[in-house]
């Protein structure tokens, strides 16, 4: 009898380890089809997102990557339930929970729900060497690409004119996308860029080709208050070594994140990230891509989101606070 009660109390105890850490049932994972929306193929979405859902594939989930249109496309998919999972920019996420900014008179996007931090876009504000600007302020008066209206690019601009006490009204301003303004600058009818993206853009470089280039920096007091305000704002550095410039350059930078639909259910979510951020999923994932290899790890995974208005998955939030990067 009492040989039986300690087995007993031993299988209690192991039940319990068991179920603190980790959803009570396995995951029938063959049960879930889960889309991955990306970008255009010819972007940074597209390999990782593909590797996103090949790797999710090799756990037994139904899957399949689709190429979009990218943040925007991604964000009205997943809110309408054309998608599972999904890469965005994350303060283009905030907007659409909230509706500001580019998303502005339009219905909060409700369905959005955080998974997993990725890699961060830098706020790359380019002029050339010859240019005369050396500050943010220096912009004054100058003729500046800002971004085709509304877009990502666009709005981190709007956001670092306004943390600098300026508007549009001190600029001349052009709302070209990024490539357009570059060609712009290459011809002498442009002064300086916005770019947020990845380092190493391929359009900055060309533009070294011809062009001694130099960057803007966002710091002190004009990038805290940015991020005060705009939390889903880090701050980043661009390397000199990165496209041959005298010095780094202080800036911001947005984090791209992973959202999947609410309506995934949480022990799949918790799955999910579980086999993601293990040595296996983190090689797989990683090989896609420079920019994968190098940021997406777990302790950086609730950077650019937590104290955001964008909510965890209730999966994902089970499985940071036992990792102890939530409280």
């Amino acid at each position: 009898m009492k040989k039986r009660l300690i087995v007993s109390i031993l299988a209690l105890m192991l039940s319990t380890v068991f179920c603190s850490s980790a959803f009570a049932a396995p995951v029938k994972r063959g049960d879930y089809f889960i889309t991955v929306l990306t970008g255009p193929s010819s972007g940074i979405y597209f390999p990782i997102g593909g590797a996103f859902s090949t790797f999710i594939g090799s756990l037994g989930y139904k899957t399949s990557a689709t190429a979009t249109g990218a943040t925007a496309e991604n964000i009205n998919a997943l809110n309408t339930g054309q998608g599972e999972m999904a890469i965005a920019m994350s303060d283009a996420v905030i907007q659409a929970v909230q509706s500001f900014g580019a998303y502005e008179g339009k219905k909060p996007a409700t369905n959005l729900r955080a998974m997993m931090g990725l890699w961060p876009n830098y706020c790359q504000l380019v002029t050339t060497a010859d240019s005369g600007i050396k500050k943010f302020e220096d912009l004054k008066g100058k003729r500046v690409g800002v971004g085709a209206p509304n877009s990502g690019v666009e709005v981190n601009a709007r956001m670092m004119f306004e943390a600098h006490g300026m508007t549009y009204k001190d600029c001349r301003v052009d709302y070209l996308s990024y490539g357009e303004a570059i060609d712009q600058m290459k011809n002498g009818l442009c002064d300086a860029a916005f770019v947020t993206s990845g380092l190493g853009n391929a359009t900055i470089r060309e533009l070294g080709v011809t062009k001694k280039i130099a960057f803007v920096p966002i710091e002190g007091e004009a990038r805290k208050k940015l991020i005060e305000k705009y939390p889903f704002y880090i701050e980043a550095v661009i390397p000199a070594a990165t496209y041959g410039t005298e010095t780094d350059t202080q800036t911001a930078a947005v984090m791209n994140i992973m959202l999947v639909d609410n309506k995934l259910p949480d022990d799949v979510v918790y799955d999910l990230l579980e086999n993601i951020y293990s040595p296996k999923g983190l090689e797989a994932i990683g090989a896609s891509h420079s920019a994968a290899k190098a940021n997406i790890k777990l302790d950086t995974a609730v950077r650019g989101i937590a104290g955001t208005a964008v909510p965890f998955h209730p999966g994902a939030e089970k499985f940071y606070k036992e990792k102890g990067l939530l409280k």
